[in-house]
């Protein structure tokens, strides 16, 4: 049953005014002793509750954020948000977390509804800047922080990993097993992390003297399906690629699908480094290689900058960086046949010692 006890009744309940009632009730020490005990008690027999939308009205803080990731279905977001949370709470706030599902269309819904609601601020995974309401917060001046993809043109903290980097380690660890033909599975070019790894793998196939045969460059969206179709694409090529860089988690999941449906097996008759580090990559056969950063730690970054931006602090946007974690998906060599050992490799940033 909804509550419909007021502070009116409480009041009237412990035979004082409304004005001494909310004073108790919101904590104020200037009321007697008496008074207290009264109120207190009339609340607890009466079962009463603040109303938290009127104490936002009169606080202007809700102490509620928002927090806007792109899959929920994927692992890596879901650390994303655990850590955002948890960082929140710390803090005395609650996290309202929604789910944009790789869509704009679908982003849009929820930016619109936290125009409309009391939410203290938003940090989001953005698909893009969408049909306007991402500006509308923007101009609104509604703390807003970005994590793990950006929009380019806004002037917003974000929370971001070394993408260049990150591919980088992966093809020169493939490039050391000696592949020259590495294929990649992007994600949409709409997407900032689609966009800046697909012109990192440029980039580093350059600097690696690899193969740049545009046919091993398939685009994905980020999703296990997509991954499963742009790795039958790459394998039907007429010089097939001998190793996989995954742009994705989800899209690795989608083409190991699909190497083993055709047949073959990772780690042996081809070479998979997927980006992300779920939690059971390790634990499958072959366990998957990949290119690990700590999402938790990207989900506690960006909430401790929103904060900042909440109390009208200056917030410096962070770039973290990633490191290859080798496993057996990527132990075949292409010319010897050689097994290398299991290592932890963190990456020095591409261009430095």
């Amino acid at each position: 049953m909804e509550n419909t006890v007021t502070i009116k009744d409480v009041a009237a309940r412990a035979g004082v005014s409304v004005g001494t009632a909310s004073r108790v009730l919101s904590g104020s020490t200037s009321t007697s002793a008496a008074s207290r005990e009264q109120v207190r008690a009339a609340a607890a027999e009466l079962g009463y509750r603040p109303d938290a939308r009127a104490r936002a009205l009169r606080s202007a803080r809700s102490h509620a954020v928002a927090l806007l990731v792109s899959d929920v279905r994927n692992p890596f977001f879901a650390d994303i948000a655990h850590g955002a949370e948890q960082a929140a709470l710390a803090s005395s706030y609650v996290t309202l977390l929604a789910n944009a599902n790789e869509d704009t269309v679908q982003q849009d819904t929820y930016l619109e509804a936290f125009l409309t609601q009391r939410v203290d601020g938003i940090i989001i995974a953005p698909q893009g800047e969408g049909s306007g309401n991402l500006r509308d917060i923007e101009q609104a001046r509604l703390p807003l922080v970005f994590v793990d993809r950006t929009v380019e043109g806004f002037d917003v903290p974000s929370v971001t990993a070394d993408n260049a980097q990150g591919v980088d380690l992966a093809l020169a660890h493939l490039a050391s097993q000696g592949h020259t033909r590495i294929g990649f599975i992007g994600g949409p070019m709409a997407v900032s992390t689609g966009r800046a790894r697909h012109d990192a793998f440029l980039r580093s196939v350059a600097r690696h003297g690899l193969d740049d045969d545009p046919e091993l460059i398939a685009a994905g969206d980020f999703r296990s399906a997509s991954g499963g179709t742009a790795a039958a694409r790459l394998l039907a090529a007429r010089r097939p690629p001998t190793a996989l860089l995954a742009a994705d988690s989800l899209m690795a999941v989608g083409a190991l699908g699909e190497v083993r449906r055709q047949g073959l097996r990772i780690g042996r008759d081809l070479a998979l480094v997927a980006f992300d580090d779920i939690e059971w990559f390790g634990e499958l056969d072959p366990p998957i290689t990949v290119v690990a950063h700590s999402a938790r730690e990207l989900g506690e970054t960006a909430m401790r900058l929103l904060l900042e931006v909440i109390e009208g602090r200056p917030a410096e946007s962070v770039v973290l960086p990633m490191e290859l974690v080798v496993r057996q998906s990527s132990a075949c060599r292409q010319a010897t046949g050689e097994q290398p050992s299991v290592l932890l490799t963190p990456g020095p940033r591409p261009g430095t010692a």
